[in-house]
């Protein structure tokens, strides 16, 4: 998330167009998919932290970032995504996200499963990371979002 032109958080798997109101893809509530060209810079960037907030809320308790310009290096070489300016554990989400199936040891890249972790597979761990991020997501709407909708929707019928 540069001071350049911010893009967009979608992965290109959006569900909003089924009727989620939090896409499973890119974890953003439905309102904001679909008004996501009208925000200003700052609303977008609101978007983009609160992501990176639940995203790398999940992810510290599950790995350990320990060398975050190893891991960084390891992305730029490997040609993966991520938005520099985010946690480091936000860049360890892209590196498994992207290489779960390839990735052999996860020390190489600067990051260690925490103890509770270290059986898992990464593509198990990956998934299982992606369903809490959505669940942290659908919460966060129906705890902030929903209510206020709520509250307009019965105003506005008054």
């Amino acid at each position: 998330m540069t001071a350049h032109r911010i893009k967009t958080p979608c992965v290109g798997l959006c569900s909003t167009v089924y009727g989620d109101r939090v896409c499973r893809g890119c974890k953003r509530f439905h309102h904001e998919v679909v008004n996501w060209n009208a925000y200003s810079d700052e609303e977008k960037r609101a978007v983009w932290r609160r992501l990176e907030q639940l995203l790398a809320q999940v992810m510290e308790a599950k790995v350990q970032v320990f060398d975050a310009p190893l891991l960084r290096r390891q992305l730029e070489a490997r040609q993966i995504r991520f938005v520099p300016e985010q946690s480091p554990y936000c860049w360890a989400y892209q590196l498994i996200a992207r290489g779960a199936r390839a990735i052999r040891q996860l020390e190489a890249y600067g990051v260690a499963l925490l103890p509770e972790f270290r059986d898992w597979s990464l593509p198990r761990l990956r998934d299982a990371i992606d369903q809490e991020f959505f669940l942290l997501s659908e919460a966060h709407y129906d705890r902030y979002i929903a209510p206020r909708f709520l509250v307009e929707g019965v105003e506005m019928r008054v």
